[in-house]
């Protein structure tokens, strides 16, 4: 079959938006939840044939789209995948229908407005792993803050959920800045070489921009400004704030986007250690020190939690940084690992904020003190927990296993002491998942509304079970993740 002339990446971008539009047309709550899970379910099936048609041997961007957007600029609606950011498609619809089935019960109010919001945050999204304009790019980039402000303010579930809504927004902003300045600046540079008028000549697109050998005082300032305006969104240490606050205070289906979708470390990948090799080969130190910090800093500051989603936004921080080691290591371990520890994100971290808000569901708290014995009276429940954080500690047969091991064997034999550092911080990761699960799930039932409480119902069933068993089918074929990223992640190393 030819797939040739079917743009399938811009229908797994404007497919959610539609649909989301389309939401305004039902009167009745239970057509808009079907309908919004059959659009999303169609999008998955839409990833997936894309996954199907694409050619991993190849080590270019495949399926692309490319049209004059902004004549006068010079700017085009340009997309195109390669194996660094195709599987980001299949895995972040699978993410929004898991989101959606999560919401099913739980969002009352507002139904229509809230779930075109899901569906356009999930449009944008799209859009933030197929652009490769840099325009284009920076205006998915900068949209995912419009229904994430409102997700937060309008659903949350914790008292200062609006100013963890605003402090989210000012800090994406901040960070948005140094990122559009340096597309501007590339796009300058570029037009400063070309004897056309400026208008004319000025270069957006990611592949051209691959092509030229920036002056190293340029590169050092683009590198700089690219990675701390990814750093916010990542989040790195000492940018980090808005996302405890944000578990806390946001709905836990927003939250588990939120941890799912390590955009920053996408943005990093594709832009800023490609269009600044030489300067990022000579800030691996800053890179593997800011990965380092993260690891520990999260680790530490997890273990003094007594809120259970608080305690996994630091483990979220402390991962993370994982993945900055294996960028830093710059070999095709560390790089496939850290693709593969961002993919995990999307079943890992997200799984556990999901458990975490069902439980919040039923008890109506997540401190510590409020809960103990909860494996008594919802044993699926904590047995899918135990799973999931297991597999955030990388315990073989599951898909933190291969993805872990990738990256420390890379850094292990490029930054020895970060490697070590890196070692003693999924010590300490171990340490307090166990001691968490020991608090809240383990020991004599302390309140009356945890003895008498359900366990997972039929739905929230289907959702961990979906997700553990993807992440135990990875654990034991790693292969069916790293057979997309190989070629294009030697190219990227070159």
């Amino acid at each position: 079959m030819d797939i040739s002339n079917i743009p399938l990446l811009s229908i797994l971008i404007f497919l959610p938006l539609l649909a989301g539009l389309a939401l305004w047309l039902f009167k009745d709550i239970k057509k808009i939840r079907i309908f919004v899970l059959t659009a999303s379910i169609i999008e998955l099936l839409f990833s997936l044939v894309l996954i199907f048609y694409f050619d991993k041997t190849e080590s270019g961007f495949q399926f692309i789209e490319k049209f004059s957007w902004v004549p006068t600029l010079n700017i085009h609606y340009y997309l195109g995948v390669d194996g660094l950011s195709v599987l980001f498609l299949p895995f972040t619809s699978l993410l929004f229908i898991i989101v959606i089935l999560a919401s099913w019960k739980s969002v009352t109010k507002l139904v229509a407005l809230y779930f075109a919001f899901i569906l356009l945050l999930e449009a944008v999204t799209m859009g933030i792993f197929c652009a490769l304009d840099g325009v284009l790019f920076f205006l998915f980039w900068e949209t995912t803050l419009l229904p994430l402000y409102f997700l937060m303010s309008l659903w949350g579930i914790g008292p200062n959920r609006r100013f963890a809504a605003v402090q989210y927004t000012l800090l994406m902003l901040a960070g948005g800045i140094p990122i559009l300045f340096a597309m501007v600046l590339l796009a300058l540079h570029q037009a400063g070489l070309s004897d056309l008028p400026l208008a004319q000549s000025l270069v957006f697109d990611l592949p051209s921009l691959l092509q030229v050998q920036l002056p190293h005082q340029l590169e050092v300032i683009i590198f700089l400004l690219l990675f701390f305006g990814f750093a916010v969104k990542t989040p790195l240490f000492p940018f980090h704030t808005w996302l405890p606050l944000s578990a806390q205070e946001g709905p836990i289906a927003v939250v588990a986007l939120l941890t799912g979708l390590k955009l920053g470390a996408y943005g990093m990948i594709r832009f800023t250690m490609p269009l600044a090799p030489t300067v990022s080969r000579e800030f691996h130190w800053l890179i593997a020190g800011l990965g380092v910090i993260g690891i520990i800093y999260g680790a530490v500051m997890a273990i003094s939690q007594t809120n259970m989603r608080r305690m996994l936004a630091y483990s979220s921080i402390s991962h993370v940084g994982l993945v900055l080691l294996g960028i830093a290591s710059f070999n095709i371990q560390g790089l496939q690992g850290a693709i593969f520890q961002l993919l995990n994100f999307t079943l890992i971290s997200s799984g556990l904020f999901l458990m975490a808000g069902f439980l919040y569901h039923r008890v109506g708290s997540n401190d510590t003190l409020s809960l103990g014995g909860t494996a008594k009276s919802m044993p699926m429940l904590a047995s899918f927990f135990l799973l999931f954080a297991l597999a955030s500690m990388g315990a073989p047969g599951t898909s933190g296993f291969p993805a872990e091991f990738l990256i420390l064997l890379s850094v292990l034999s490029t930054h020895t002491g970060a490697g070590l550092a890196a070692l003693f911080g999924i010590v300490l990761g171990t340490g307090y998942l166990m001691s968490v699960y020991k608090r809240d799930f383990l020991g004599p039932i302390k309140k009356d509304i945890i003895a008498d409480a359900c366990d997972l119902s039929k739905r929230e069933l289907l959702i961990v079970s979906l997700l553990a068993l993807i992440i135990l089918v990875l654990g034991f074929f790693p292969h069916l993740v790293l057979d997309f990223s190989a070629a294009s992640a030697k190219v990227w190393l070159g």
